[in-house]
Formats: C-alpha cells, structure tokens, sequence
C-alpha cells in the first residue's frame, strides 16, 4: 500500500522562502505533493515550478499574466487564477494538509486568515501576520483546530525547544541574531550605506525586505512581537542575544536555571523542512553540523540604541501593545521599500519609522478591519513624511 502524501500549498513560491520549500519537497517526493503556487512578478520562475510540480492550482497577481498562463497550460488541468480573489480561493477551496505562507509583508495577511479560517494547518514565514494580527490568528486557530507551525529559524528554534515542555517553567525565551552586515562597523559610519552594501548579509541568504530589516535590527524587533503571540509570552520573557554564528537559532531558560538550544546550519531548508514533517523528522540532505570546526560561539547583549535604534523602538511597541505593532510594521515597509528603491539613505529608514511612532495615536483594534484601516492610514502618513524627505533631498542636490 503506498503512503499518502502530504499536499502542501505554498504562497510566495518564488521567493526565497517558496523556492527553498520547494528543494526540500524536490529532495522529498515520496513525502509531499505540491497542491498549489501563488506568486507575484516572477512569471518565468514561476512557469518552471509549475512545469516541475504539477500543482493542481496556480495564483498569480494580473489577470494579464493569469491569461497567458492559462493558454500555455490549457490542456493541463491546472487552474491559473489572479490577484487577491484568486489567493483565496486557492487556500480555501483547494485540498491540503498545510499551507506555506512566505507572502512578504501584510500582504499575506488576508490568504493566512482565510487558511487558518479553513481549518488548514499553517507554515507561517510571514512574520507581519502574526505581528500585525496574532490575537486574532490565535483565535481564529483555536476556534478551527488549525495549528500554526512557526517557519523562521528562530521561532522554529523556540518551538523545539518548547515540545514537551510545561509552559510554567519558562523563565525567558532568546532569540538570537547575527547583527547583520554592519555590526563591525562604526555607528558614525551607518546613515549613509548603500542599498547593495545592506544586503550583504553575512550568513544568510534571504529575500531584500527581511535582510534589510536585519540589517537595521528591525527583524528582530518584528520577531519579539511575534513569539509574543505564537507562545503566549509576555514582553519581560523575551530577549535577543547577538550571536554572529548564527548557529544557535534560540534559547528557552527554565526556572530550575536550565537552558535548552536548538543548534543548526544556518539554512532556512532545516526549519522549513521541520515545519513540512512536524511532528516527523526526516533525513536531511544537507551536511550535518561540525562544531569542531566552528569551535566559537559567540553571544553579546542588544544594548547600543545608537546602532540599532529601530530594534529598541519595536521594544517600545512590544510593551505598548494594541495597535502600535500594527503601525510599526507599516511604517518601516514603506520606509524599506523607500531605501530599496534607491529614494532615501539607510539612517532615513529610522527618520520615517520614528515620525509616525511619534504622531500614532493609540486606538483599539477589535476586529482584522480595524487592522487594515490602521494599516493603510500608517502608510499615508509615512509616504507624506517620506515625500518631504526626498524634496529634501533634491534641493540639496
């Protein structure tokens, strides 16, 4: 009799979250079926996975592009839908086991509600979902029966570490980080790195939003909130430690002073293929840890504001709670994809997220509505500061 496979769906195919998922379930084809894609600009990578795959299911942003792929796949049975509509169907409508949500940013948010809603188990490496809305993620989870495995190295780290664990003996949780590409260099010398230099990231390879978030330290601002939500931890229970290996990926400390760590390569295929086969492990096909040969480990406190100013201000909005996490995240999306863009210098990153930390008046958020209305006002609010910033700019020229 053969196995059953499990049928993953994956939003965010071609990113690099989608595309590692996709070489761990191409090293597994016994274990898992791809069931559907979701992607946005990346057509032709795209067009291969769906080549290779097969999937049963394919969402893209334009209908124009959905037009074309439905001609070049007509006499194939696979669906190609489009934009926002077409990811929901995908996630509600479509049979799967679990659903890898690698969506960047609050756009994931809408298809991660509606798999949870679905009663679908979830792969979560969109970290804004869980930021932005993790109360209502929890619920919605609770209520459905749907389980949220966490994808990002450190939540998995914690995760891990957590199994068979009773919560009331947690002291603290560490998260732990590699300081990104300018840790060594002087604080003076930050405000003006170039886009290219930024991401540079020193250990891992990841999509241009979350490496420069690590390198301004905001990632792991964004992850403190999370694990707030994906452990049910309060502010004073979660730390973050600099750990330029980036071998240890987290750290649960236990009352009785004990402390467990998950310890691995620092390659997002190991956490993504736990998420697949949880609570399974399966054989890696990567090369095994030597900690002979990496023989150091090093581990230094966040303590310099000056360096990493946007992490300390995520601290601030981990504490306050409600809806600044919601106006933090989109403040620095705009503020990233500004610099991405080439229309700011990186220390303007903190000029922008800082302004509407400093203009956001508290509100309570009652419902995902709420959330989005938030979300969009934050972003008008920081385009307007931004708008000034580059008419600065040019007049300075």
């Amino acid at each position: 009799m053969s196995k059953t496979r499990k049928r993953i769906i994956i939003l965010g195919s071609t990113g690099s979250i989608g595309s590692s998922t996709l070489d761990v379930i191409r090293h597994h084809p016994e274990e898992y079926e791809v069931a559907g894609l979701a992607a946005g600009k990346n057509i032709s990578l795209l067009r291969q996975q769906i080549h290779e795959f097969k999937p049963r299911m394919a969402v893209v942003k334009t209908w124009g592009d959905s037009l074309r792929l439905q001609k070049e796949f007509s006499k194939t049975g696979i669906d190609i839908l489009a934009g926002e509509a077409g990811l929901l169907e995908l996630v509600t409508e479509l049979e799967a086991d679990l659903v890898v949500s690698a969506i960047t940013g609050i756009a994931g948010l809408k298809p991660t509600v509606a798999a949870l809603e679905a009663g679908k188990n979830l792969a979560l490496a969109n970290k804004e979902s869980m930021v932005v809305a993790g109360q209502f993620l929890k619920k919605i989870a609770a209520r459905t029966g749907a389980r949220i495995i966490p994808v990002d190295s450190e939540h998995s780290a914690i995760f891990q570490c957590l199994q068979g664990q009773k919560k009331r003996y947690l002291k603290r949780v560490y998260l732990t980080a590699s300081g990104g590409p300018f840790l060594r260099l002087p604080v003076t010398d930050l405000a003006e790195r170039k886009v290219e230099e930024a991401l540079k990231h020193p250990r891992w390879t990841m999509g241009k939003k979350v490496t420069i978030d690590s390198a301004t330290l905001m990632n792991k601002g964004l992850e403190l909130i999370e694990a707030r939500w994906l452990f049910d931890l309060q502010p004073e229970e979660l730390q973050v430690l600099i750990h330029p290996q980036s071998v240890v990926h987290g750290l649960v400390e236990f009352q009785d002073g004990s402390v467990l760590a998950q310890l691995s390569q620092t390659d997002m295929r190991i956490p993504i293929q736990y998420a697949l086969s949880y609570p399974e492990r399966q054989l890696s096909f990567l090369p095994a840890l030597n900690l002979a040969e990496i023989a150091c480990l090093e581990f230094y406190p966040v303590d310099d504001e000056r360096r990493y100013p946007l992490f300390f201000l995520a601290r601030k909005a981990l504490q306050a709670g409600e809806s600044y996490p919601v106006m933090l995240n989109a403040a620095n999306e705009v503020a990233v994809n500004a610099f991405l863009e080439g229309k700011i210098m990186f220390g303007q990153i903190q000029a922008i997220v800082e302004y509407c930390y400093r203009q956001h008046q508290p509100v309570e958020l009652t419902s995902l509505d709420d959330v989005f209305v938030l979300d969009r006002q934050t972003r008008v609010r920081a385009n307007q500061f931004l708008k000034q910033l580059v008419n600065l700019k040019g007049k300075q020229r």
